[in-house]
């Protein structure tokens, strides 16, 4: 149980390194600026990754888009 333990948390220290500022969401505008547009809006085609509505824009998880980003994709 303590190696599980000692697993799950050291996966959330590098999760949390993963986030700039410790922000858990980012604006679709910084998205596009940081991931690229073309792939942003691809993941969001495919249902990859759903934005969040919040004082009226779009915002995404800078958890998920990260995973997106590191996954090696097939674009044929």
């Amino acid at each position: 149980y303590e190696t599980f333990v000692n697993d799950i948390a050291a996966r959330l220290c590098e999760m949390m390194a993963l986030r700039k500022d410790g922000r858990l969401f980012i604006s679709q505008n910084e998205a596009f600026r940081t991931y690229g547009r073309a792939n942003v809006e691809r993941w969001r085609t495919k249902g990859w990754i759903e934005p969040r509505k919040t004082k009226g824009k779009l915002e995404y998880s800078t958890d998920r888009l990260a995973y997106l980003a590191n996954i090696r994709q097939d674009y044929f």
